[in-house]
């Protein structure tokens, strides 16, 4: 058995150590270390897209990265996604007002993929939505809410409902 290592970095913002065991991945850090449940365990294997997070600014999947690789470094998860607490960003609005979240189950790593987009695109075409989210998997909207979301976020005008 390894011995467990200090890993320490900024999380939402705020400076967190855990002592973990080096094969402890960033998404065990954030829920079982950290109490971050919003990183959704889905696969495992960086598939599904449920435990996305933003490392440096960029997605990531938290299952495929081991807690000890990010030392030092700057996550955001999904609860740091508002711009302050009991509120919602206009992205997370959005996803309200168009219905783009049934089960739930996805929508972190939602959120965290179309977040990263309107940071580096302010007003994505729908191509450019779909292929931000296409390495997401939703069994429940058929997606066309969540691009409607983004739509909406990005100032592309509220989806027309028929």
């Amino acid at each position: 058995m390894t011995a467990p290592i200090p890993v320490t970095l900024s999380v939402n913002g705020m400076p967190r150590t855990a002592l973990v065991e080096p094969r402890t991945t960033l998404l065990d850090l954030l829920r079982d270390h950290f109490g971050l449940t919003g990183t959704h365990a889905g696969c495992e294997h960086g598939i599904c897209g449920a435990c996305s997070v933003l490392l440096e600014g960029d997605p990531v999947r938290a299952c495929c990265v081991f807690a000890p690789q990010v030392e030092g470094m700057s996550v955001t998860t999904v609860e740091g996604l508002a711009p302050a607490r009991g509120a919602l960003s206009a992205l997370q609005d959005a996803f309200l007002e168009c219905h783009a979240l049934q089960c739930g189950y996805c929508t972190p790593g939602m959120l965290v993929a179309c977040t990263d987009l309107l940071a580096r695109v302010p007003h994505p075409t729908e191509a450019e939505i779909r292929e931000a989210i296409g390495g997401n998997i939703c069994r429940c909207t058929g997606y066309k809410q969540i691009v409607d979301a983004v739509k909406l976020a990005s100032g592309q005008g509220a989806p027309a409902h028929g």
